[in-house]
């Protein structure tokens, strides 16, 4: 297995949004992060031979690093145009072997069906904009329907809702911890050039997932 940094390092070709939409909360994820997150996973068994999805994909980030570490197969979901492009041309930049599929979709309300072992990756809205609050808990709800686990990126003070989230839809939190979120300056009420965010990841196991057989199936 390659080490955290040697996949921060390859995943630091990977380009963010051209035109990012604040009201979508579009923060490219970082790649420390994002390979922080993935080798987690990969230590646990959550990434290699498995399908993983990552909701709300983005420009690939997260589906990408997992790609580097020997899916049976990763499924980016995303509902903007823009960053799908984005994400195939990141595709070739990182040089991935494992199959990558594209999904034009709205993350909450996805498209996939799998009967295989599935990991959810996901860095969802923190709901920081009007009206947007609580927009992770709908990308929540789809990954207690299709994933055997999924680990995702929260606002710092998450864990009381997460853990109550996840025992109300047959889940368990099995691994917290805190990470900080650089987030470069790239819409107008940004006031510095770059501001540091404090976060928490958190690996939920969901007991929906428990009859699925190990095999590859349809999405």
């Amino acid at each position: 297995m390659a080490s955290k940094r040697s996949l921060a390092t390859k995943l630091g070709v990977v380009a963010g949004f051209e035109r990012p939409d604040a009201s979508l909360e579009q923060y490219p994820t970082p790649p420390e992060l994002a390979a922080h997150v993935v080798h987690l996973a990969d230590l646990q068994g959550d990434v290699e031979g498995r399908t993983v999805v990552d909701l709300g994909a983005g420009t690939g980030m997260l589906g990408l690093a997992a790609a580097l570490r020997g899916p049976a197969r990763v499924i980016g979901v995303e509902l903007d145009a823009g960053p799908i492009e984005t994400a195939r041309a990141n595709e070739r930049r990182v040089g991935t072997n494992a199959p990558v599929h594209w999904i034009r979709a709205d993350a909450t309300r996805a498209p996939l069906c799998p009967t295989e072992r599935t990991t959810v990756l996901m860095n969802p809205p923190f709901g920081a904009q009007d009206g947007n609050r609580h927009a992770d808990r709908g990308f929540l709800e789809t990954a207690s329907s299709i994933a055997d686990v999924s680990y995702s990126v929260h606002n710092a003070g998450s864990e009381s809702f997460l853990r109550s989230f996840a025992a109300d839809h047959g889940g368990e939190v099995t691994h917290a911890f805190a990470a900080e979120f650089d987030v470069d300056a790239q819409f107008d009420h940004h006031e510095s050039e770059t501001e540091t965010i404090d976060t928490e990841v958190y690996r939920i196991e969901w007991s929906t997932g428990t009859d699925r057989s190990d095999s590859t199936g349809s999405p």
